[in-house]
């Protein structure tokens, strides 16, 4: 938490105003500080945390970008989440996604990019058709693809490397890591300097192997050095000519010490004296107490007693003592000048993070559309036409995530073709577990790879440029906030019919089925009549449902058509075929699909009693003992019980308006048309 101060106007734009050197933040494309007030606040706040946590300046953070709505198309949450872009419902992981069939990146940059690409859909037409273009070249161009795939296996994540260097927390591991993956940079422009697509000329006009950086790292540092930065180890020879002097010196102590060695062992006659060193008393010569036994074996008199131990003797001498000092202070004295060498070479680095945060957005780049490329060959997609129009036109369509699944049965592709005009709103109807939400899905997932400048899973697709894309699917409640399934349902379908427009895409799932039928097809009815009969929100609109009395929607509102799934019926059981056809269906086959889930046969059989009643519009016999209070009345009467929803018919269902509609006036004598009226009274009165 950070406490609200640093949210305040003016302390956070000082702070913004110090960190980036400017008086003003018109070169951020900022015209009017009052407009981004909300804005510059909360940058100011960030950087104040960032400042604060970790302990000190962010010199990597280099620049501000005004973010805006007409640039990407914006996808809530509820939106993120139904469509399973960047994670499952079932366990919240990458498996199962958008991301997860997408995502065949080499670098840990283009994979963030990626995501930022799946969650920001683009909304120009011309940005989309310049990544599709770029795609296409990859897709079509195999060597090219083995070039540049060899070349990014090799690099290293250089947003998080230059980070780590501005902090001062990255070691000589991080900056040759940096150097070996500005070296690939040469590889990729040798790669890409004959390709044609606008984007990747562009990224081959930006990208910069900075040699000169690169060769004074590698210059500078050993091929393999440790980890630690205080213990030496790090500098190439020749870099500098007092570390060369100081390690001469070390190098001709160590000699000492090795003839020293060989010179105490003849002295005492011991074969086993060793020369040690800690750092609580410096260098030692050790004989264990077993030699000291030993016959021949005698101790010099200059040998002065440093500490007894249980097995051995530790002595020094003056002559050690001596060159001990002049080992470590040339040691010592090296360690902090290799120190004070990598630091320099460190703070060289930082200063290029701005050129190196733009190669590293280069790389991303194009590893996306490499993977993009990828993906559309391993899985067949096709280019998508992008228009200006209102139409979004798919021909055999696929669910891009499962078609990859290990499924039972081969996907079943399907078309689609919705616009403003005649086809604005299609009702899908059709049994339970036979590919509703799927079909919706599809057609939403597809339109969002097209914007994101990716092939899609189809034969054929014209995909309109669409604003925002809108879901209303699964079921959720937050009971925490105090919110049941129906009402975060509700919550979501408001959002929609406030914020979508006529270049929306929405995706309705199940409307209402929270609530009681009348309460619940109520409310889909009215909605879909809002979304044909808005003046301002007439988006482009899938609407799956179980309430079938929608469909009668066609009769009235034009630009409302009805789809359904259709199912093969055989004896006792169905076959769900996965096709979307025209026209309507009166049946969801709950009953099946329970049968599936492996209800007990009794109580499907029951089901089916209940229906028939239902379907005959018959009083039910409710089963089970009855009542206390009704026990000495009717102790073998069985009981009746007529539901609700059958007190009243509504219009649609209603037998006399069927006979109407079934009725050919033109057939009919005037005699006759008379009988036929009085015959419709007498049914309407029977009706009461």
């Amino acid at each position: 938490h950070l406490d609200s101060k640093y949210f305040q106007f003016s302390e956070a734009r000082e702070k913004l105003l110090r960190h980036f050197g400017v008086t003003n933040f018109a070169g951020f494309g900022i015209d009017s500080e009052e407009k981004f007030r909300a804005g510059i606040s909360s940058a100011g706040a960030v950087i104040a945390y960032l400042e604060e946590t970790q302990k000190g300046v962010v010199p990597h953070i280099t620049a501000l970008k005004v973010y805006t709505l007409t640039e990407y198309m914006a996808l809530d949450l509820s939106t993120q989440r139904g469509l399973e872009l960047l994670r499952n419902l079932e366990r919240g992981t990458k498996e199962g996604t958008l991301l997860w069939v997408l995502d065949r990146t080499l670098t840990a940059m283009g994979g963030r990019l990626l995501r930022q690409w799946i969650t920001q859909p683009l909304r120009d037409k011309n940005a989309i058709q310049r990544r599709l273009e770029a795609v296409r070249e990859f897709y079509q161009n195999s060597p090219l693809r083995t070039q540049i795939k060899d070349a990014l296996k090799g690099i290293n994540d250089l947003e998080r490397i230059i980070g780590r260097v501005s902090l001062r927390s990255a070691n000589a591991r991080d900056l040759l890591a940096l150097g070996n993956s500005l070296a690939r940079i040469s590889q990729i422009i040798s790669a890409i300097q004959n390709c044609t697509s606008t984007l990747l000329t562009s990224i081959l006009q930006q990208l910069n192997p900075l040699t000169d950086l690169r060769q004074r790292v590698e210059n500078t540092l050993v091929a393999d050095p440790p980890l630690t930065l205080r213990d030496g180890g790090l500098i190439r020879n020749g870099v500098d000519p007092k570390l060369d002097e100081l390690r001469s010196i070390m190098k001709d102590s160590r000699a000492f010490i090795n003839q020293l060695l060989l010179k105490e062992k003849r002295r005492t006659g011991c074969q086993n004296l060793k020369i040690g060193y800690n750092k609580v008393f410096g260098y030692y010569i050790e004989i264990t107490r077993a030699n000291l036994r030993q016959p021949g074996v005698h101790i010099p008199e200059e040998y002065i007693r440093k500490q007894t131990l249980v097995n051995a003797e530790r002595f020094i001498t003056p002559e050690l003592k001596e060159k001990e000092e002049i080992i470590l202070n040339a040691e010592e004295k090296s360690k902090e000048l290799e120190y004070q060498l990598f630091e320099a070479l460190r703070q060289e680095v930082a200063g290029y993070s701005r050129e190196i945060q733009t190669q590293a957005r280069l790389i991303a780049e194009l590893d996306c559309l490499l993977s993009l490329a990828e993906v559309a060959i391993r899985n067949d997609y096709c280019e998508p036409e992008i228009t200006d129009g209102d139409e979004i036109h798919i021909e055999d369509g696929r669910h891009p995530v499962l078609e990859l699944m290990n499924l039972d049965t081969p996907f079943v592709p399907n078309s689609t073709h919705i616009d403003n005009r005649e086809n604005q709103i299609l009702i899908i109807t059709g049994p339970n577990m036979a590919g509703k939400s799927t079909y919706i899905r599809q057609v939403a997932l597809i339109t969002l790879m097209a914007h994101i400048g990716s092939f899609v899973p189809a034969r054929k697709a014209r995909i309109c440029v669409v604003d925002r894309i809108f879901t209303r699917v699964g079921a959720m409640d937050y009971l925490a906030k105090g919110q049941s399934t129906f009402l975060v349902e509700m919550n979501e379908t408001a959002n929609i019919l406030h914020n979508a427009t006529s270049r929306s895409l929405v995706i309705l799932d199940e409307i209402g089925r929270g609530t009681s039928t009348y309460d619940g097809l109520s409310i889909a009815w009215a909605v879909i009549e809002y979304l044909h009969n808005s003046p301002h929100c007439r988006p482009k609109t899938l609407f799956a449902t179980h309430y079938h009395e929608v469909t009668e929607l066609e009769e009235y509102l034009p630009r409302v058509k009805n789809y359904n799934v259709a199912v093969l019926e055989e004896s006792d059981r169905i076959v769900f075929l996965y096709k979307i056809v025209r026209g309507s269906t009166d049946r969801s086959y709950g009953i099946y699909a329970a049968r599936l889930a492996g209800i007990p046969p009794q109580t499907l059989e029951r089901a089916r009693e209940i229906l028939q009643s239902l379907e005959d519009e018959r009083s039910i016999d409710v089963r089970g003992p009855t009542p206390r209070h009704l026990k000495r009345q009717h102790k073998k009467e069985s009981r009746a019980v007529q539901l609700s929803i059958f007190d009243k018919l509504t219009p649609i269902q209603h037998p006399v308006l069927k006979k109407l509609k079934e009725l050919d006036i033109n057939q009919l004598t005037p005699l006759q048309a008379l009988q036929t009226l009085q015959q419709l009274i007498e049914d309407a009165k029977k009706e009461k």
